[in-house]
């Protein structure tokens, strides 16, 4: 079985992209990396026999793979193509569901913002404002009146 996914999914990988690794995975199954669409997909043995589980889902930054957001049972005999449109549905409905819906705010009349790129550096953050909070200032009183209940107990209460 694991002979006939490996060549299956070398097949497939073929129709699908371009630029594509294929590697063996931990439970038996092969993974098809589009690295450079940021897809994957993964084809695991099940219980019926020339069938196969296949499993979509996105490359992180990094290089690190995302859970599987679909998944399907396909029959192993069905021919490249068919096996390829269902892999094709799987893909867009990922891509679908990674996308950030806009009509919220759309809606709402303000424009969408971009998402700001993370960059690698742990850069400082800007503080929020100048203003101490209340938080603090309940903090700043509670260490006064220690350190005034300190300073009472050394001297004795005379200056």
């Amino acid at each position: 079985m694991q002979a006939q996914l490996r060549e299956t999914a070398t097949e497939l990988a073929a129709v699908l992209w371009r630029e594509h690794t294929v590697y063996r995975e931990r439970g038996g199954g092969v993974v098809i990396r589009g690295d450079h669409v940021r897809r994957w997909i993964s084809l695991a043995p099940t219980a019926g026999k020339d069938q196969a589980l296949v499993r979509a889902g996105r490359i992180l930054d990094g290089g690190t793979t995302a859970p599987a957001r679909l998944e399907a049972v396909v029959d192993l005999t069905a021919g490249t193509a068919e096996l390829a449109a269902v892999c094709r549905r799987l893909l867009a409905e990922t891509a679908a569901d990674a996308a950030p819906s806009t009509a919220g705010a759309a809606r709402a009349g303000r424009a969408a913002r971009p998402a700001r790129a993370r960059s690698r550096s742990k850069a400082v953050r800007p503080r929020r404002g100048g203003h101490t909070g209340v938080g603090s200032w309940v903090v700043l009183l509670c260490v006064g009146a220690v350190v005034a209940l300190w300073a009472y107990s050394v001297y004795g209460g005379v200056y």
